[in-house]
């Protein structure tokens, strides 16, 4: 009998990557969807670790999309500068900490978000 022990090493890197690859959006426009989405469609059948990882990053990717937007709007009545500051620095840590617990082969759900993914 064979005893599963965790996702390997390779599965860990590209769990981490569906995570890490939103900060490419500091490169590309929509990089923060975009990184993540390239790894997952590549990944997700080959490994449901990646493939648990990948939709996490992606909802949570498109739920802050969408925050920024209305954020974005509320900038006309002043409240909406502050919820950008707030939502950009939400999104740093909680993309940091994801990123950490798959490379450490655990799961991570991020708060706030919107499940497309199931």
């Amino acid at each position: 009998m064979h005893h599963y022990s965790g996702p390997s090493k390779e599965e860990k890197t590209y769990g981490m990557l569906c995570h890490l690859l939103a900060f490419s959006t500091f490169i590309i426009p929509l990089g923060s969807v975009l990184g993540p989405l390239v790894i997952w469609l590549i990944k997700k059948d080959q490994s449901p670790y990646v493939d648990a990882h990948g939709k996490e990053s992606l909802n949570f990717q498109i739920s802050i999309f969408i925050y920024g937007i209305i954020a974005g709007i509320l900038c006309f009545v002043i409240i909406g500068f502050f919820l950008l500051a707030a939502i950009g620095i939400f999104w740093l840590i909680v993309v940091i900490i994801a990123s950490v617990r798959a490379n450490e082969g655990s799961f991570y759900r991020y708060p706030l978000t919107i499940r497309f993914f199931k």
